[in-house]
């Protein structure tokens, strides 16, 4: 005589002369009155970049307008969101599973420290940020048309030039910072200042950056749309959101200083 058992709802049945092996297969089983686990999709990954960059275009205007009232106060958010910032980055870097409350915090700091980074800027070269915006979103824009009509693929060799591409404008990037934080005469920008011919090597590297950056933009596209084919689980939607919004914000500021240099 079979024996029911209960966990499986009355639909699942063994025998006390089952082996271990049937046994463990029964345990197993997803059980008959639990909803099967939605696939990742294009629309929702969609939806959640729209939900994170609404965060980060908020906190941008936050930013924006506390710094024009209060400059110093401005200062104050530029600094605690940088680190904030990067701190939820990492951890949402190295998290297994997405979790959308830190994803969107991280995309509100992110915001104060756009805007306020941006109202710097535009105060010293005036109609930057919206050139910066408007040449983000082309450079967005071009790189997800030439995907979708399969004109650009990630593959292992350009991902092994963009990694090494990467690690050394780290490199560059931190010995650019630590000279403008103890008052190098390269000024502001810090290596980016340096002149070769008479153009600044932010001028000359920058194009490069931008590459690397619309580059970065097709291994987030590659990984959503390995994710949808694979059906992985729906809540990576936002695991595709905030790759594409850190993507986006290392893009724009490129950008805005690259324009600044050209101006400078």
């Amino acid at each position: 005589m079979a024996v029911k058992n209960p966990a499986f709802n009355g639909s699942k049945a063994f025998s006390p002369n089952a082996t271990a092996e049937e046994l463990q297969a029964l345990y197993d089983a997803p059980s008959a009155n639990r909803a099967p686990e939605k696939a990742l999709t294009y629309e929702a990954t969609i939806a959640k970049s729209f939900i994170s960059f609404a965060v980060l275009i908020l906190g941008a205007v936050g930013g924006w307008t506390i710094t024009t009232a209060n400059p110093s106060l401005g200062m104050g958010i530029v600094t605690f969101a940088a680190i904030g910032g990067f701190v939820l980055a990492m951890v949402n870097i190295f998290k297994k599973e997405p979790v959308p409350a830190l994803i969107l915090a991280y995309a509100l700091l992110e915001g104060f420290l756009l805007g306020a980074i941006s109202l710097i800027f535009d105060a010293q070269w005036s109609g930057i940020v919206a050139q910066a915006v408007i040449a983000t979103i082309v450079v967005v824009g071009v790189t997800l048309a030439l995907f979708a009509s399969g004109k650009i693929r990630a593959s292992a060799r350009a991902t092994k030039i963009f990694l090494i591409g990467i690690v050394a404008y780290v490199v560059f990037s931190l010995v650019s910072l630590v000279m403008s934080m103890f008052g190098a005469t390269t000024g502001q920008f810090g290596l980016n200042s340096v002149e070769i011919f008479g153009i600044p090597l932010g001028l000359l590297i920058g194009p490069i950056v931008i590459l690397l950056a619309a580059y970065s933009l097709v291994l987030d596209f590659d990984m959503i749309q390995r994710g949808v084919n694979n059906k992985a689980p729906a809540k990576f939607a936002w695991t595709g959101a905030f790759s594409i919004m850190v993507t986006v914000i290392w893009l724009y500021m490129q950008i805005l200083q690259m324009l600044a240099l050209s101006r400078n």
